[in-house]
């Protein structure tokens, strides 16, 4: 059973020894996601999460640990508060690293990681949310994706579409409307370069049948990705 939701996005900014020369600009979505991160342990402290992610399809179990070294900085996280009991994986998904990250921060006990196919279909994704929210046991859900990289910003690549994109996110998380993500557009999605669409349909999928008191603690797209923190607890 699912006892709460966090939503974050997964960009390696998010960890304070990435950004040595930016630790200020980057302090306020960090802030927002360790926030979110410490509401879902209250509720839990066994997580799963969910993530997109276009190398690897599976479960990650939490007897693992993995480094942020690709990223510039040999900074190891674990998915247990145990430190794992195998070798660190080089390979580790980024998502994969940002939840091991936030369970740290938040105190939580393991995440376990399932990815997907950035490009599945809703029905897909939804189907995946629905297996995900049959557990025998409570657990918080962490979904973690980013949204449209074509804001104007670093990235060079600005579509005029980004800001209603991400606008439809931001209200759809922040009042619970599954439908609404649901409804968002694949093609579109991928077209604007979203990672989070997929993650999104899942946790629709994973929260249908229930009612939500959501709050959205976060939405801005400081670098040219849209980033969107919430958290939804049963009603």
């Amino acid at each position: 059973m699912i006892v709460g939701v966090a939503v974050v996005p997964h960009p390696p900014l998010l960890v304070p020894e990435l950004v040595a020369g930016a630790v200020t600009e980057t302090e306020a979505v960090r802030r927002a996601c360790v926030a979110a991160g410490k509401r879902l342990a209250a509720l839990s402290r066994e997580w799963l999460a969910i993530a997109s992610d276009a190398h690897f399809h599976g479960l990650t179990s939490a007897d693992v640990a993995g480094t942020f070294r690709g990223y510039g900085v040999d900074k190891i996280v674990s998915l247990a508060e145990d430190g794992g009991r195998g070798d660190v994986d080089p390979a580790l998904p980024l998502p994969a690293l940002v939840a091991g990250w936030l369970r740290a921060e938040a105190g939580a006990a393991q995440v376990v990681v399932q990815t997907i196919d950035p490009g599945g279909s809703v029905n897909d994704c939804k189907r995946v949310g629905e297996r995900l929210a049959r557990q025998d046991r409570p657990v918080g859900l962490l979904v973690l994706g980013d949204g449209s990289s074509r804001h104007p910003g670093p990235s060079g690549h600005p579509d005029e579409r980004s800001v209603g994109f991400d606008a439809g996110v931001r209200d759809a998380l922040a009042t619970a409307d599954l439908d609404a993500l649901l409804g968002l557009d694949v093609d579109l999605a991928r077209e604007l370069d979203v990672s989070g669409r997929a993650a999104w349909q899942a946790l629709a999928g994973a929260a249908s049948g229930r009612q939500w008191r959501p709050e959205l603690l976060y939405s801005e797209a400081p670098f040219g990705v849209g980033y969107h923190v919430a958290c939804w607890e049963p009603a």
